[in-house]
């Protein structure tokens, strides 16, 4: 049968369209060596002339079996015979990974094709694969977007190539047929018949018995995922607009406590997997959140969501990596503003108010930087000097804040702390030009 009339390929090409490549735009196809992903590699090479992509190749080489040279080597063959460029990733396996051999597996192998120069991936899955994934996660109480398992197509974005599964409608038994009519030859993982591996548990035992009851398992289950992705748009799309409302990536703490305590949840989870956070427990979350509905909003509040903190300071509550580095420090030449951490740090002119401007300009350098051990600061000059700790207590500013406090050096010395204040060595005189500091520590009130 002709490619361009042959009924399998043209299901493929329905899957491919709905990217909408762009001409010239590359993509990489996860190559195993397995049916699956020979017989998408094929079809790839057939349709590279209608899309306009251009078309490389990716193998994941993991070291597991005895048989993983062999597996390369195959790999290597076929893309040279075709004329495709292939990479070849040899990854190391974390055998003591806490979630098994299996996901220490996939997730090396998603860092080595993460690593690949292309606008889209291109994988095997299968509506099987489909149907498998479905009943794991739901085994294991996933929410609504883990139930919708895996995505035909997910657009580029966070820095990340798009992905696309262009077999994901089709049936394994569907794909091996084609690929023994067109005469392909593949690899077989012996790993695949391991059933102490809990997919290969799933797809040898679980799903025969579910056949058993409902013949029509399979493209259920695949239906089932498809729903769910549905609402797992819209759920997105209330997130969005519950987030503009509440003041975009840093929330006001009262608008967010305004919501229902589901649209509170939904909310935060949006926020971190828009940071490619993973989404954290149920129990995790609605314990992060009963405590920020019952603290006081002058009480600071770090809570701990996986890799993730929620932080909640004034009216302000936004998320940060918990290992979230220091800001850099960096010199001021008169800009309108200056970029610290996720927040920003204004300079605006003011009559006397704020700092001197002509003290400013008559100063050799000025730096926005960090505190130093032991600083101190006088506020007022009638009062002595006076430690940044105190000070930092007397205005409730949370001991995990103040190493990120911004400080306005001016020939090495403090002349201004975000939330505190400006020394009185340099604050501005009545009636005369003058440069404000504000910082919004993740859009909170407090200005100085």
């Amino acid at each position: 049968m002709d490619s361009c009339t042959d009924a399998f390929i043209e299901r493929v090409a329905t899957v491919l369209a709905s990217a909408s490549f762009r001409r010239g735009a590359c993509v990489c196809c996860a190559l195993s060596g397995g049916v699956d992903s020979v017989v998408l590699f094929e079809v790839l090479c057939r349709l590279q002339s209608r899309f306009g992509y251009r078309l490389s190749a990716a193998h994941v080489h993991h070291g597991l079996s005895p048989h993983a040279d062999v597996w390369a080597e195959a790999c290597i063959a076929r893309c040279a015979r075709a004329g495709v460029p292939l990479q070849v990733f040899r990854v190391e396996i974390d055998r003591a990974h806490p979630a098994g051999m299996e996901a220490a597996a996939r997730a090396a192998r998603h860092a080595a094709l993460g690593a690949v120069d292309c606008d889209w991936l291109a994988f095997g899955h299968h509506q099987d694969d489909q149907a498998e994934t479905v009943l794991f996660r739901l085994m294991r109480g996933t929410g609504v977007r883990g139930a919708a398992a895996m995505r035909a197509m997910v657009p580029a974005g966070n820095g990340r190539a798009g992905r696309i599964r262009p077999l994901l409608p089709l049936r394994r038994a569907e794909i091996e047929r084609w690929a023994r009519r067109h005469g392909l030859t593949w690899v077989e993982d012996e790993s695949n018949d391991a059933l102490h591996f809990t997919r290969n548990a799933i797809r040898h035992r679980l799903l025969p018995v579910a056949q058993t009851l409902f013949p029509a398992a399979v493209p259920a289950l695949a239906r089932a995922a498809a729903n769910f992705a549905e609402a797992d748009d819209l759920l997105g799309e209330l997130a969005a607009s519950d987030a503009e409302a509440c003041g975009g990536a840093v929330l006001n703490r009262r608008r967010l406590l305004a919501l229902s305590p589901a649209r509170q949840a939904n909310l935060v989870r949006w926020l971190l997997q828009g940071r490619g956070a993973l989404a954290p427990s149920r129990a995790a979350l609605e314990e992060a959140l009963r405590q920020l509905r019952a603290c006081p909003a002058a009480h600071p509040l770090r809570l701990a969501l996986g890799d993730w903190v929620c932080c909640a300071y004034r009216d302000g509550v936004w998320l940060e990596p918990i290992a979230a580095p220091l800001p850099a420090g960096q010199r001021w030449c008169g800009q309108a503003a200056l970029p610290w951490g996720d927040a920003l740090v204004r300079f605006e002119a003011t009559t006397g108010a704020g700092l001197s401007r002509a003290a400013l300009d008559a100063a050799s350098e000025v730096r926005l930087g960090l505190r130093t051990p032991g600083m101190r600061l006088r506020l007022h000059a009638s009062r002595p000097r006076r430690a940044l700790r105190t000070l930092c207590q007397e205005a409730g500013i949370p001991a995990w804040l103040r190493d990120r406090l911004p400080v306005l050096w001016v020939d090495g010395e403090p002349a201004w702390v975000g939330g505190i204040g400006v020394s009185a060595a340099m604050a501005c005189p009545p009636g005369q030009a003058g440069v404000l500091p504000c910082w919004n520590p993740a859009g909170c009130e407090a200005g100085d």
